[in-house]
This record gives structure tokens, sequence and C-alpha cells, in this order.
């Protein structure tokens, strides 16, 4: 009897010793990846894309704040935020702490669906079966708009359905970006249409990287799309991946570079959780330098 109760309670030790790596360790575990990607035309300099998204910020994340703070020493030439940035009525503080530095260098940002709305408090389980976007909130709680206007106010873009020129040092950049597709605000039509030929760069950004918008994107000539939401998984299996992408994306897509059609696509598996689910297993937080470089001339 004795060594049938042992197993349970080794069980439940394991269990217990996982927890508390997922949600005091790793969850803190910063990490910065990086990626070259061969998107510009030969002769061109690189140009260096800080990709940061999914803080899901709260006012005591001092470690998170103070990390991101840092990554300004990247020299980053423009700064592009995916969304889902904060997660609490105050947090708009907090994240002008952390991007600081940063906003003094181009940058363009999309909202998430948790920007307009607060996290509530559900059965973690249901994340395995049920998209989040059967979210039954209608009246934005959180103060998206404070958010928006304090990363405007100093001269970054806000790409909501919306479309933009950006000047980095000799590179010409066209960009196009859509709200959240996991609360019905994307209006893809709104900026629909072949990407102007003249520009050096065709940038699409986006929160969720759902691939009926993203094929829009690479049809309409967008050379690099940019996404988050997916949070990698954020509880992942060891030697086998994300469980779950909470999209329509797929598993093998869930986290770093790869193409979509005629276009490369980055999802960043973001640098926070949410308040009621705040653990990740293999699956660290991360921000992304994207090094964008020429691409290879195509031999005769």
């Amino acid at each position: 009897m004795r060594k049938a109760a042992a197993i349970p309670l080794s069980l439940l030790g394991l269990g217990v010793a996982g927890l508390g790596y997922a949600s005091v360790i790793e969850r803190n575990w910063f990490r910065l990846r990086r990626f070259d990607v061969p998107v510009l035309d030969p002769g061109r300099r690189p140009v260096r894309i800080l990709h940061i998204s999914d803080l899901h910020l709260t006012p005591g994340r001092t470690r998170l704040i103070d990390w991101v703070r840092s990554l300004d020493a990247l020299n980053p030439d423009l700064v592009v935020n995916t969304g889902d940035t904060i997660a609490h009525p105050d947090a708009v503080p907090a994240y002008l702490r952390a991007v600081e530095p940063l906003l003094a260098r181009p940058g363009l940002f999309v909202y998430g669906s948790n920007d307009l709305y607060a996290p509530r408090p559900k059965n973690p389980a249901r994340y395995l079966w049920s998209s989040s976007k059967t979210t039954r909130q209608h009246i934005p709680n959180l103060p998206w708009t404070e958010l928006g206007e304090s990363m405007t106010a100093a001269g970054w873009h806000d790409m909501n359905n919306a479309t933009a020129r950006v000047k980095l040092g000799d590179l010409d950049v066209h960009v196009g970006g859509i709200h959240d597709s996991h609360i019905n605000r994307d209006r893809y039509d709104e900026i629909a249409g072949p990407a102007p030929a003249d520009a050096d760069l065709r940038l699409g950004v986006m929160h969720s990287p759902e691939p009926a918008n993203m094929s829009r994107f690479a049809d309409d000539g967008y050379q690099l799309l940019l996404a988050g939401h997916t949070h990698g998984g954020q509880l992942c299996i060891p030697f086998y991946g994300a469980l779950v992408t909470n999209c329509g994306i797929d598993r093998a897509r869930v986290k770093g570079l790869h193409r979509h059609d005629s276009a490369w696509l980055h999802v960043s598996a973001g640098l926070g959780t949410s308040p009621y689910a705040p653990v990740r297993f293999s699956c660290p937080p991360e921000a992304t330098l994207l090094t964008l470089v020429p691409r290879r001339p195509a031999r005769s």
C-alpha cells in the first residue's frame, strides 16, 4: 500500500516542480532570437527590425519592463509591436517606461484583442480546444486609445487597417497593417490592392497570423509579414512542439521565420502571458531582431 501511494505523490511532486519552473523561471527567461531575412534588392545595406509582441503587461512586471528597455542597445532601424501589449487598466505608464528608449526610433504598431478587453479568469484547459475568438466582451474596458495615442505622439505609425510610407535610411518602405481578426476588427478591404512597386520593401503587419489574411498580403506583393498572438504555443512538449496555435496557422509555423506563399513570415512567440495563465513551458518569452539582407542574385 505504501509503495502504491508513493507513485501518485511522486507525480504530484513533479507536477508542482513543473508548475514552479513554468511560472517562475521560464516565464521570466527572456530571450532574443535573431534571423537574417533575404528580402532586399542586391546592393542594399542591411536593415534591422526589432519585433516585439504580446507583452500582456501589468504594472508589477519589472523584470519584463527592464528587459524590454535593454533592447534599445540593439540599435534597431525600426521597431514593430504586433499587439496584446497591456493586460491591466493601469499598464500604459509601465509600457511607456519599457519602450521609452525605443520610442525615439521609427516604429509601427497594431492592436490585439487584449489591448481593448481585460483578461478574465477561465478554465486554462479550455485553451486546448477553444479559440480565444469566442470572447463575449463587446465594450472595451482597457485604455487602448491612451495606449495608441502615446505611441503616435512619439511618431510611431498606427497600422490598424491602415497604410504608411516609412523612410529607413535610404530605404523606402511601404507598410500595410490590419486590426485583430480575433475580434472581427480586421478590414483588409480598406488597404487592399497591389502594394507600390516602387517601394524598396513592402511590409505587412497584423496581430493574429490568419492564413486568409496572410495570403491577401502576399497576393498584393508584400514581401515580409509580421504577426504575434500565438505565444509560440505557450505550453509546448519537448521534441513535439506546440499543442495548439489559437488561430488558423499550422503548428509548424507557430513561431519563428517561415514562408507563406511568396512572402516571408515571422511569428513572434511573444514576451508575456495572461495574468490568469502565468506559465510557459518549453517556449520561453522572446523578442526578435530581424536583419533584412539582400537577396542572392538569380543564377543565369
